[in-house]
């Protein structure tokens, strides 16, 4: 049987931070696009940064160093134009999780970026343009491992998983969390489908559902750019040790709860900074 996602559920040791230093909270990359896409990427570093990472570093193509740098603070900048500086720079062993896909592009050069992410076998989290890549291209499919989570919405979804997607579509035999389940096992890794119902799965047959329906439901979630801070907040969280299955759960709810702390004219850019009071809510007992 699936394990709903309630705030009873959540690993409150997997949210708070011991004492350390900064890398030893984790490191995450997230890869960026081209001129005047960098937006989504900026808002999954931002959601990784303040869902516990130590640090975090955009990867950008050269022609957006600019556009990057005046944007951010607390994060930092690197230039990544390909899969060979992608090796180089993941060379540097403090970089320990993966953010692909927001805003990346769908060119060749950002295909060989993806690949060579994973070829590295370190924990991704792979969104947006690289769940595209990976409908596209079967090796690059193959290429997945178990340390990885995939997060379509149900489009992508369907091009990922068409024969799967067909089934959940075509009546009540063929159960939610059931094509979930095929899905993760096809894919090797992790699969969060988002939607008002979200369903995670992994290959090891455990299933999670948030269902942010009925007095839980948060329509304003439905606003460019919340899925990729959903994608930060796995990332952050993956970065500090999380497996890929307990990331995504928890991420999911913190991501809906965060929503239904601001209420209506939530945009994306909210959501991270939103965050703290929603931890501090469920890790300070009340007075």
């Amino acid at each position: 049987m699936p394990d709903l996602i309630t705030r009873d559920t959540l690993d409150l040791d997997l949210l708070q931070k011991p004492q350390g230093h900064k890398y030893d909270h984790g490191h995450v990359l997230v890869l960026s696009g081209g001129p005047g896409q960098t937006g989504a990427a900026r808002l999954a570093a931002r959601g990784a940064l303040r869902a516990g990472a130590g640090a975090v570093t955009l990867g950008v193509r050269p022609p957006t160093l600019s556009e990057v740098a005046v944007q951010v603070t607390a994060i930092m900048v690197r230039r990544i134009k390909d899969g060979f500086s992608l090796s180089k720079a993941l060379e540097d062993q403090r970089i320990n999780t993966l953010c692909l896909g927001p805003g990346l592009g769908l060119k060749e050069n950002r295909r060989e970026i993806i690949e060579a992410a994973l070829l590295t076998k370190r924990p991704a989290v792979l969104d947006a343009d690289a769940l595209t890549h990976l409908a596209q291209d079967r090796d690059l499919f193959e290429a997945l491992h178990s340390a990885c989570v995939l997060t379509p919405h149900m489009g992508e979804f369907a091009r990922l998983f068409p024969d799967i997607a067909e089934r959940l579509n075509n009546g009540p035999s063929f159960f939610r969390t059931e094509g979930m389940l095929a899905a993760a096992r096809r894919a090797g890794c992790t699969v969060l489908l988002k939607g008002p119902e979200t369903v995670i799965a992994d290959p090891e047959g455990r299933v999670k559902i948030h269902a942010a329906t009925g007095e839980r439901a948060v329509p304003w979630l439905a606003t460019a750019g919340a899925g990729d801070v959903l994608a930060g907040f796995i990332a952050g969280l993956m970065a500090r040790g999380a497996d890929p299955l307990a990331a995504a759960s928890h991420a999911t709810w913190l991501h809906a709860a965060c929503a239904a702390h601001f209420g209506p004219g939530l945009i994306a850019e909210d959501l991270p900074e939103v965050l703290p009071n929603v931890l501090r809510a469920v890790l300070e007992p009340p007075a």
